[in-house]
């Protein structure tokens, strides 16, 4: 008799596994029916590490999950990526929150919001060298600065100087390729170039710069409020597909998380993606750019994506100090929260 029970369950927990191996299959193959949303995204510049969060979602099957088939490209500055958010060519795209507020002004302009921060503090810096009298801000008083055209630092430079007690007349600007920003600087013939920290201060070491003889001074140590780069929507898209917008946000944040953990990873990720991309000199950009701009003290209190409408009011200002606004937009005409998950999903250690 109880060798007869001992069958009876055995048989009843063989149907029970074969209908949940069944179920679970079902559920596979009905949320494999849901057709994915396709997102034309557009990065504002050339590839480079800090990218690798997006590339690391992608190939982690991230976008995926979610039901979306996301494709890449790239545009020559971050007008030309907005310029193709409002026309519709993208829906979405990684640009310069601080270019995003000037759009913004303009008479005509799309409403296109900025969805998720990316960088927490905006990768601006002077990258100076030390034997050259250079070893803080003030200290460029009377040097010569290497500026390649269309550099965005440039625009918050006047409320930098004016916070710093330093005269914007007695510091020399002078313009340059982008192509030559640290070759000049290497040789000598300026005592500092602008532009991003991650990018010229490792190419200025990989160039054989002694480290030593190094200074980043960067915007935010002195002052600046402003945001960095950020994903921004269509706003017809954004209106219409909502969920797609919120799946791509949790994807991101699944990316940002992995290249977190997996640096080397998301580096190699990234460098297979430029021609002739340095694995290594990549992990070094990306090391820097997660250090100083992506995984902030603020961001590891508040979490990933989001702002402090506060401070962005303030960063506003401080881009007034030299761009005439004819109609001030506020934060909430920059920034929409509403496609953020809740704080437990956003926090990162």
């Amino acid at each position: 008799m109880s060798g007869f029970k001992t069958i009876a369950l055995q048989c009843l927990l063989a149907l029970a596994i074969a209908f949940a191996v069944s179920t679970v299959r079902e559920a596979i193959a009905a949320g494999s029916d849901t057709p994915s949303t396709a997102i034309h995204f557009t990065f504002d510049r050339p590839i480079d590490a800090s990218m690798a969060p997006f590339f690391l979602a992608a190939k982690d099957g991230r976008f995926g999950a979610e039901h979306l088939n996301v494709s890449f490209n790239s545009a020559s500055g971050s007008p030309e990526a907005l310029a193709r958010l409002a026309k519709g060519d993208s829906e979405l795209a990684l640009v310069d929150i601080n270019e995003l507020i000037r759009f913004r002004d303009k008479d005509d302009a799309a409403p296109v919001k900025a969805v998720f921060v990316l960088f927490d503090r905006a990768p601006y810096a002077i990258v100076a060298r030390k034997s050259r009298g250079i070893r803080l801000l003030p200290d460029l008083d009377g040097k010569t600065v290497g500026v390649a055209d269309g550099d965005l630092s440039m625009r918050l430079w006047p409320a930098l100087a004016q916070q710093n007690g330093i005269k914007a007349s007695h510091v020399k600007f002078h313009k340059i390729s982008a192509a030559v920003r640290e070759p000049i600087l290497s040789a000598g013939q300026v005592d500092a170039v602008a532009g991003f920290s991650y990018l010229s201060a490792v190419n200025l070491r990989d160039r054989g710069v002694p480290e030593a003889d190094l200074v980043v001074l960067r915007y935010a140590d002195y002052g600046c409020e402003a945001y960095g780069f950020a994903v921004v929507a269509n706003t017809a898209f954004a209106a219409a597909k909502p969920d797609a917008v919120k799946g791509f946000v949790r994807a991101l944040i699944a990316g940002i998380t992995a290249t977190a953990r997996e640096p080397a990873r998301a580096a190699e990720e990234a460098a297979s993606r430029i021609e002739d991309g340095d694995r290594n000199l990549e992990l070094k950009r990306l090391h820097a750019v997660l250090a100083d701009n992506i995984l902030t003290n603020e961001v590891k209190r508040n979490g990933l994506g989001g702002v402090e409408p506060a401070r962005l009011e303030r960063s506003i200002d401080q881009i007034a100090r030299d761009f005439k606004f004819r109609k001030r937009p506020t934060a909430r005409d920059v920034f929409d929260d509403q496609f953020l998950p809740p704080l437990a999903e956003r926090l990162i250690n």
